[in-house]
């Protein structure tokens, strides 16, 4: 039993490092001993980095979280097509922004996947979290509040959802 916990402690999710490693190995299209080793070292590196996170038990409901990908991936290609217009279009005159949305609530998961869904969205970064709140850089932002807005109801109410957080968990 010993001799489990410390498997588990060096190798917190040992699928997760053969397909981070298989990953690597399969974009680089080489099994040369640097990417073998480069492999190895990520496939046990970001799952050791992220143990702290792994090891908490996580309920998703995934009927929220498949029609929020959906959103997510809609979203992208839109904004990419908005971003093209925007740069190729020699006569555009962006109106850039700094946005801070109130975060709902504090679970780290929900919180991190929002950060990452406004930042893999074109024209949009998230920069830092401050004292419950995200801020985010929008490229071309006409309406600053309908943007909120849009980001809460479209991304981050979803999120709470996924996860199954209680008014009480949202509001701390």
């Amino acid at each position: 039993m010993n001799r489990t916990l410390t498997a588990s402690r060096w190798f917190p999710a040992p699928i997760l490092s053969l397909l981070l490693a298989g990953a690597w190995l399969l974009l680089n299209h080489s099994l040369s001993a640097a990417h073998l080793l480069a492999a190895c070292l990520l496939g046990w590196g970001i799952p050791f980095s992220l143990r702290p996170l792994l090891e908490s038990p996580v309920t998703i409901r995934w009927l929220p979280a498949l029609r929020l990908a959906a959103i997510v991936l809609w979203d992208i290609v839109v904004a990419n097509i908005r971003v093209a217009r925007l740069v190729l279009s020699p006569n555009a005159k962006p109106r850039s922004a700094w946005l801070v949305l109130p975060l709902r609530t504090d679970h780290a998961r929900a919180n991190a996947l929002l950060a990452t869904i406004v930042t893999n969205t074109p024209g949009t970064v998230s920069v830092a979290f401050a004292e419950r709140s995200l801020l985010i850089h929008v490229l071309d932002c006409a309406d600053p509040a309908a943007a909120l807005h849009e980001i809460d109801t479209r991304y981050q109410l979803p999120l709470i959802a996924i996860f199954s957080l209680d008014i009480e968990e949202t509001t701390r």
